[in-house]
């Protein structure tokens, strides 16, 4: 196995626990409450209302989850990371797991730190084909890494399977064809 194969296995494992603990139903209507501030554009109160929450009952993958959305909605991208990273590890179930893995990856590559982003996203590209986001995503990952060629052939190949663009799809056979061919040069 190589390096990058040893890495992503390890950052899937990490990340594969699947017990959700419950928040119970009042615990579920005060988040409920703090994440439709959130929605409102009452960031600042969501977050500060989150951290009260979880002062009070203590830690849960859902709150913890909302909170990395949170601090991340509001530019505090830093602060985000712990909470998603401790949401997962704590096996946050869904739908919230998808978007809690492209969430961190792409905070990951906000604050410079592309090959996490990298792992982080190719593990949830495996765990998550159908989630398209989540490939254009990496492909953002792999071009701050220099991988341009990669990144540019993920992209292809999202827009020639998925644009419904009247155009694109006239030429979806050869965008598919020429994903992974960029560099070719033909006579």
């Amino acid at each position: 196995m190589s390096e990058s194969e040893t890495k992503r296995s390890a950052v899937s494992k990490r990340f594969l626990n699947t017990e959700d603990p419950l928040l119970n139903e009042q615990e579920t209507e005060q988040l409920q409450a703090a994440v439709q501030l959130r929605r409102e554009g009452q960031g600042e109160e969501a977050r500060l209302r989150m951290l009260e929450l979880l002062e009070e009952f203590g830690e849960s993958a859902k709150l913890l989850y909302e909170l990395a959305s949170t601090h991340d909605n509001l530019g505090l991208e830093r602060q985000a990371v712990p909470y998603y990273v401790r949401s997962l590890e704590m096996g946050l179930g869904e739908p919230d797991r998808a978007e809690a893995l492209l969430g961190l990856g792409s905070t990951y590559r906000t604050l410079g730190k592309y090959e996490q982003a990298e792992q982080v996203l190719r593990a949830a590209v495996v765990e998550y084909p159908q989630h398209r986001e989540l490939h254009v995503f990496l492909a953002m990952a792999l071009h701050n890494l220099g991988k341009h060629a990669e990144a540019m052939a993920l992209l292809l190949k999202e827009i020639a399977d998925h644009s419904s663009h009247i155009g694109v799809q006239s030429y979806q056979r050869a965008i598919a064809f020429y994903a992974d061919r960029l560099d070719e040069v033909w006579d």
